[in-house]
């Protein structure tokens, strides 16, 4: 099978991964209508849980002006908002922002209206719309402390208080939330959400298909990615009664997400509020006994790191998204984390992956690159034919079947290999484009983030360069328009790779290298042994 050949499949595969990502957004059916009655219907569920935009202050609760408070960890800086005692702002410490790296990485941020609301449902209880009242106590997390708990009280008409308490651990991107106190109804609902606009989050790269929006698993509905559109459209499918699962906001090597506790019944949903904004959130019923009442969840905040999310819950690690090749991406992932504990860069771990790779796959090539060989030493035959035949298309087919079968060559003879090949090949794509590890992840010299473009796109041209020499080292194909589609092709093809991070041409340009190598090495085998070929 020759350059072009490869050129084509890999084209189609890409092809195959744009039509998946499509139908994955359009192609799921729209909620069964019973479904969306049984939500709105429940009289402690989503439906009563209030909007942001809704201003009213519910009867007992206290008018007294709003504040932030900050607090502060080892991994989290974080504001609340004592109007509802909400999360309004979360800065990841251990991770820079994508446009400037001498800052930390803002996850929920103000500036995309994202914030974690939660509040309880009932007759006279506190909402995300509450002025809670600051109970006092420690907001940053000591040297020699374990966790630190952060306070807040509303007061209910009767004096009765409801409490709601943030935890905060050390070396955990995870925060408790619960509400305890007298001042909880037995018969109340606790509700957990996510807000923000559909504004795209920063370091999205441009030509990159990576999902951003709510996204939720059960062990009953598995891992399902909701678009905005679909919210929008009263099309999103969420579970009315569960069990188990969480319910949270992906983006692009982050996470945020609802962790309820495992066994405990729970009604998720999705929906647009009157102010543009979307929610995503999750309702629990309260628990307790003679010694009080209480509820309470976990949010997530952090990074996409697999083995931190696999720990957490259940199907949290699915939100690194390899598609329908997770099961070869995984053993990938792991072989190039394992790489990287040795070479100790990324970049090194990228070629050596690739070399290992290329030598697994060594009896494949060599298979094509053989055959390619045989096509390339006959092509001066097969032109003869053509200038013999002209236009008798017929008599030229049959006697380049009779060459091929003199010769024994098979002209399809490389396509299996490379078709094995190709899976492989996209589901390490996948592993370089989800892996977070890559991020602000340096190489050498001039790229310093292997997850962003190369700054002065050397790779990209060295990899424009190589598929030109491969090109060069094929026969060129008998029909004149044929060949000159091919010879542009590698240089628009290679457009593509100007917007691919640089990991990602890393990987593709020694892949490269080592084919044209490899298939140097047996066409020069090819033309030593068998000159006759060539001479007929």
């Amino acid at each position: 099978m020759d350059f072009q050949r490869l050129l084509l499949m890999f084209v189609f595969g890409f092809s195959v991964i744009l039509l998946w990502e499509a139908w994955q957004k359009e192609g799921r059916p729209p909620a069964p209508v019973g479904q969306a009655a049984q939500i709105v219907e429940r009289p402690a569920g989503p439906s009563r849980v209030p909007e942001a935009e809704q201003t009213n202050v519910p009867r007992g609760e206290p008018a007294v002006r709003a504040e932030i408070l900050s607090v502060r960890t080892d991994l989290l800086a974080v504001d609340l908002d004592t109007r509802g005692a909400s999360i309004r702002r979360v800065e990841l410490l251990k991770h820079r922002d994508a446009g400037n790296p001498e800052k930390s990485m803002v996850l929920l941020d103000p500036a995309f209206e994202y914030e974690a609301q939660s509040g309880l449902i009932g007759d006279g209880q506190p909402t995300h719309r509450t002025v809670w009242r600051v109970v006092s106590g420690d907001r940053e997390l000591g040297s020699d402390a374990k966790a630190i708990e952060v306070r807040f009280a509303a007061e209910r008409a009767g004096g009765q208080a409801v409490t709601k308490v943030y935890t905060f651990t050390r070396d955990s991107y995870v925060v408790g939330v619960r509400f305890e106190g007298p001042g909880v109804d037995r018969n109340a609902h606790a509700y957990f959400q996510l807000v923000r606009n559909e504004k795209d989050p920063p370091g999205q790269i441009t030509m990159m298909s990576t999902f951003f929006g709510p996204a939720l698993f059960t062990e009953k509905t598995a891992y399902r990615k909701i678009a905005f559109s679909d919210i929008e459209k009263g099309k999103a499918e969420v579970p009315a009664d569960a069990s188990d699962g969480w319910i949270g906001m992906v983006q692009h090597y982050f996470l945020s997400a609802w962790l309820p506790t495992q066994g405990t019944k729970r009604e998720f949903y999705v929906r647009k509020g009157q102010d543009g904004r979307y929610a995503a959130g999750v309702v629990l019923p309260v628990s307790g006994g003679d010694d009080g009442v209480r509820i309470e969840s976990q949010l997530f905040v952090g990074p996409q790191e697999q083995d931190r999310l696999k720990a957490l819950a259940p199907g949290l690690d699915l939100v690194v998204d390899y598609g329908f090749l997770t099961i070869i991406a995984w053993p990938l992932f792991w072989l190039l984390k394992l790489l990287h504990s040795w070479a100790g860069n990324w970049g090194l771990a990228i070629i050596l992956l690739t070399i290992l790779l290329k030598l697994i796959f060594l009896p494949l090539s060599a298979a094509s690159y053989r055959s390619m060989a045989k096509m390339k030493l006959v092509a001066p035959r097969l032109q003869k034919l053509r200038e013999m035949y002209g236009n008798d298309r017929a008599k030229m087919t049959q006697a380049t079947m009779d060459l091929y079968k003199t010769e024994k060559i098979n002209p399809l003879g490389g396509c299996f290999p490379i078709l094995v090949q190709i899976p492989v090949f996209i589901a390490l794509y996948w592993v370089l484009l989800a892996a977070i590890e890559l991020r602000h992840a340096p190489f050498v010299l001039w790229i310093k983030d292997l997850s962003t473009l190369d700054p002065y796109f050397v790779l990209p041209t060295l990899m424009t360069a190589t598929m030109v020499i491969q090109t060069r080292m094929n026969p060129k194909p008998p029909d004149p328009v044929q060949a000159k589609v091919m010879a542009v092709m590698p240089f628009a093809f290679s457009v593509f790779f100007f917007f691919f991070p640089a990991g990602l041409v890393l990987y593709w340009l020694v892949n490269n290298i080592l084919s044209i190598l490899q298939q140097w090495q047996i066409q020069r085998i090819f033309e030593r042994d068998r000159p006759a070929h060539g001479k007929r």
